[in-house]
Order: C-alpha cells, then sequence, then structure tokens
C-alpha cells in the first residue's frame, strides 16, 4: 500500500511518514502547492491512500484559511478521483463546526463536509489538543515559563482538554490508513481529562518551573493572541488557539464516536510523555518576527 500525505512535512505529517514505507510527501517545499489539481494528480498517481494532514493555525499572507484548509481540500478530494486513489484519511479538529465565529473552526469544518460528500472512501479524525516534539502545547508553555516568572490561565471558570500524545495520533491515522476504523468520522482525544491550568502546571513542573498564576478574563488571551501573531514568528497563542482555550478541547462538536478500543489512544498525560516534547530553552529575540530576516541571512 502506498500512501501520500499532504502537509508531509508538518507536525503531524512528518510522524506519519517516519512510519510508513516509501511515502510520498507532499509540503510547500516539495514545490507542490495545495491548491494545484494537476500537480497534485501527478504526485497521488500509484497510491492507494491520501492522508490529509494539510493544516494551518494562522493566516499570513495568502496562506488564509479559506485557501488552504477549503480549497486545498478541494483540490485534494479532485486530485484523488483523478488518480484512482481508494481512500482519504483527513486530520481535522476535535471541535470544527459551522456558523461559530472562528474561521479556523469554520473552515476546517468546510473541508470535512468536501471529504464527505467526495463519494471517495475516507476516514476523518477530529483530533483534539495534540502534544509531541515540536507541537505548539508543551513547547510553547515550556519555553513561556522559561522565559517569564508567572503565567496566564484563561478565564476565571476552568476548562478542560483530553491531550493527546502525537504518537498516538499517528496510530490512529495508520488504522485509518490500513480501514480499521469503521466509523467515517471519530474523535482522537488522549486518555486523560484535565483542567487546561492543571495541564499547564504540569508542564511548568516537568520543565523545572513553578511560576505564579494569574486567571484572567477571556479577552485579555484574545488580545495576547492577536499581538503574538503581529510580532511572533511563531505565537505564543494563535488566535484559532485562544478560542480553543475559551471553550475547552475535551468533547467533539458536533458529536462524534471515539476509535474502537484498542485503537483510540490510551497513553496518559503523564510526566514521562510531557518530558519527551519538552524543547530547549526558551524565547528569545530571535522568535521576533523583525528578527527573522537577519536570522535568515
Amino acid at each position: 500500500m502506498r500512501v501520500a500525505i499532504t502537509g508531509g512535512t508538518g507536525f503531524v505529517g512528518r510522524h506519519l511518514a517516519d512510519r510508513l514505507e516509501d511515502p510520498v510527501v507532499i509540503s510547500r517545499r516539495s514545490g507542490v502547492p495545495i491548491t494545484d489539481v494537476d500537480a497534485l494528480a501527478d504526485a497521488f498517481a500509484g497510491c492507494d491512500v491520501v492522508a490529509h494532514c494539510a493544516g494551518i493555525n494562522r493566516e499570513i499572507g495568502e496562506q488564509t484559511f479559506e485557501r488552504v484548509h477549503v480549497e486545498g481540500t478541494r483540490a485534494v478530494v479532485e486530485a484523488a478521483r483523478r488518480a484512482g486513489v481508494q481512500r482519504i484519511v483527513m486530520v481535522s479538529f476535535l471541535r470544527a463546526r459551522p456558523d461559530c465565529g472562528s474561521p479556523y473552526h469554520e473552515s476546517k469544518w468546510a473541508a470535512e463536509e468536501i471529504i464527505r460528500s467526495s463519494g471517495t472512501p475516507h476516514t476523518i479524525l477530529k483530533s483534539g489538543m495534540i502534544y509531541g516534539p515540536g507541537d505548539h502545547m508543551v513547547d510553547h508553555v515550556t519555553k513561556a515559563v522559561r522565559t517569564i516568572p508567572f503565567f496566564w490561565t484563561v478565564g476565571y471558570r476552568e476548562r478542560t482538554a483530553r491531550p493527546v500524545p502525537l504518537d498516538d495520533v499517528v496510530d490512529v491515522l495508520l488504522a485509518a490508513i490500513e480501514g480499521r476504523i469503521p466509523d467515517p468520522t471519530i474523535a482522537v482525544m488522549g486518555a486523560d481529562e484535565v483542567t487546561l491550568g492543571e495541564a499547564i502546571r504540569r508542564i511548568a513542573r516537568v520543565a523545572g518551573r513553578r511560576p505564579a498564576y494569574l486567571p484572567v478574563p477571556v479577552w485579555t488571551i484574545r488580545v495576547l493572541a492577536q499581538l503574538t501573531e503581529w510580532l511572533m514568528v511563531t505565537p505564543l497563542v494563535a488566535k484559532a488557539q485562544a478560542r480553543m482555550l475559551a471553550e475547552g478541547v475535551s468533547e467533539a462538536a458536533p458529536p462524534a464516536p471515539e476509535a474502537p478500543v484498542g485503537i483510540r489512544p490510551s497513553r496518559p498525560f503523564s510526566d514521562e510523555s510531557i518530558r519527551t516534547a519538552l524543547p530547549e530553552g526558551r524565547f528569545t529575540l530571535a522568535d521576533l518576527r523583525l528578527a527573522a530576516p537577519r536570522r535568515r541571512r
């Protein structure tokens, strides 16, 4: 079985590629635009399955949610049809849904609907908060608590999440690629449900820090998200992530079943699993967008 991976150099895609034999890796780096149907069809030739992992969590220039998530998925579906691909597996977001006021959530939902109406056998993985080497969760919290002596928590009412290890997500992806998941749409969540404040405290403790915590209104996190999107190469928190933090990431919306027992994620959100995702260092001036040109030189 040959598998093509869109977003194959991204966070999930590159780890999936490591677990497959001779995958076709498709990304901006490979020179195949996600909206170019002809180029995608050529890349998909001879592939049995497409793992559609391409996605963004903030918009930069032409890389908009509409272009990457919606137009990109439409192109992937058409290219897969032309190339005779037998199955599409898509990584979406746990709470992707229509008419919720978040362009990220709504564009992910629109992409799901394109897959559902494609006529191609498929599995949509509505995944929760994924953590692992190079993530936007353990990585960012660790660097933040190493950089400043306090860390904010979201809102005065604690929300919950079920953090899911990257290895578990890849295990579910492989099961879907192999056709071992009967449901066309499933929720992918970790084994443990924790408050977001407790998740931050666990990560900080494993990172060797014990910062002070300050509960703040949700609107201040949204302001922080906008500022860090403007100022940072990879923002401390993106606007889409601020929305996730504000509503929690522990239930699928709309509701979706979990993967069958034996396939669904089972690793705990433990010190050991957090430690595998810890980054080196802290935030520095090099993380600012103004410094990026100097860093490239």
